[in-house]
């Protein structure tokens, strides 16, 4: 499925909208550029969770957790990963496999250890179509 997004409330938007349809145990990848809006789309997920409390970008912490919405909510943002292993001594299968809802994004960088398939949520860029122009593309499968 693939979905125009002309400004960010869009993009927030579709985050919202997949959020409120998640599933205990689902995995969705976020991939995408630097600036691209995965973020935005991230606080639109969360704020469908039922989360009020504000989300940014883990990217010092590998993971951050939320326990306040209709389901847990996990948000990994593994660009920092340097090495697999890092991702064992998170415990990240007791996320993976657990009973709440795992974000990751730059899961290309940890595509050996995901389960199988995950919601992939590309996020593109295409300044001929305007600045806040983003093609979000969703699909079930690998990475």
């Amino acid at each position: 499925m693939i979905i125009e997004s002309y400004k960010m409330d869009d993009t927030y938007d579709l985050g919202r909208k997949l959020g409120k349809q998640a599933k205990a145990g689902e995995v969705y990848c976020l991939l995408g550029d630097l600036g691209t809006g995965k973020t935005v789309f991230t606080q639109g997920f969360a704020k469908g969770l039922g989360i009020e409390e504000a989300v940014s970008s883990p990217t010092f912490t590998i993971i951050q957790e939320y326990e306040e919405g209709r389901l847990p909510f996990y948000h990994f943002d593994v660009y920092r990963i340097g090495d697999i292993t890092e991702m064992d001594e998170l415990g990240y299968e007791d996320y993976f496999y657990g009973s709440g809802v795992c974000l990751i994004e730059w899961s290309n960088l940890i595509e050996e250890i995901l389960p199988p398939n995950p919601t992939v949520i590309t996020i593109e860029k295409d300044l001929d179509k305007g600045f806040d122009y983003r093609k979000i593309t969703i699909e079930n499968g690998t990475v």
